[in-house]
């Protein structure tokens, strides 16, 4: 939308209100627009619930109806992004090639170059914990945006796929509020720079280098 029109717009938000409202009871829906503004010369129609496809559909035929709205600028709606949580298991906390910690890059490398994750974005960098400090295996946690319904975490949920030589699964988890892994004794709640251990431990064999 160019910026003649946004601001004819602008000059009739709440008549547009009543008219989208008038449009989303005529197809008996229980969602209500309370406000609309523009933003960056976008439209931002804000509803009192989520909103559904049909509904979507209502205020776009509205909007584009509108005499002050050029119809080639306009996008169609945009249902709203969820984020679901998820984790891996199943992958070494320390990497065969390097022997070193697997990192948050590693993950995303990973991540690309299978195809299960074609549709699903990252909205975080991935966690990366070891499941014990004698353990030589690794959580990964990864958060995604999804749909309102949840569909691309569902479709991932219990899948398997290899990473090197090894068979990964994914699991649904609740989210992960980031709890500290301390990098000298490898327990949790608490950083390096309190751990009262002044010596690193070796991540493989949880005893003094």
């Amino acid at each position: 939308m160019n910026i003649n029109s946004a601001n004819n717009f602008i000059k009739n938000l709440s008549i547009h209100v009543i008219n989208i409202n008038r449009a989303l009871k005529n197809i008996k829906s229980n969602i209500m627009a309370d406000f609309i503004c523009v933003d960056n010369k976008n439209i931002v129609i804000t509803t009192n619930n989520i909103t559904s496809f049909l509904d979507l559909q209502a205020m776009e035929k509205y909007v584009k109806s509108t005499v002050c709205i050029e119809t080639n600028h306009v996008e169609s709606p945009r249902l709203l992004q969820s984020k679901s949580y998820l984790k891996i298991i199943g992958i070494p906390y320390l990497s065969e090639h390097t022997n070193s910690c697997i990192t948050s890059n590693d993950v995303k490398n990973f991540l690309k170059s299978n195809h299960i994750f074609n549709n699903s974005m990252l909205i975080s960098k991935p966690r990366i914990i070891k499941v014990s400090p004698k353990s030589d295996m690794s959580i990964i946690w990864i958060n995604i945006w999804d749909t309102q319904s949840g569909s691309k975490a569902k479709c991932l949920i219990n899948r398997r796929f290899n990473v090197e030589n090894f068979i990964t699964t994914i699991c649904s988890t609740n989210i992960n509020p980031g709890v500290l892994q301390c990098k000298n004794c490898w327990k949790w709640d608490h950083s390096a720079k309190v751990c009262r251990i002044q010596d690193t431990k070796c991540i493989k064999y949880n005893s003094p280098h």
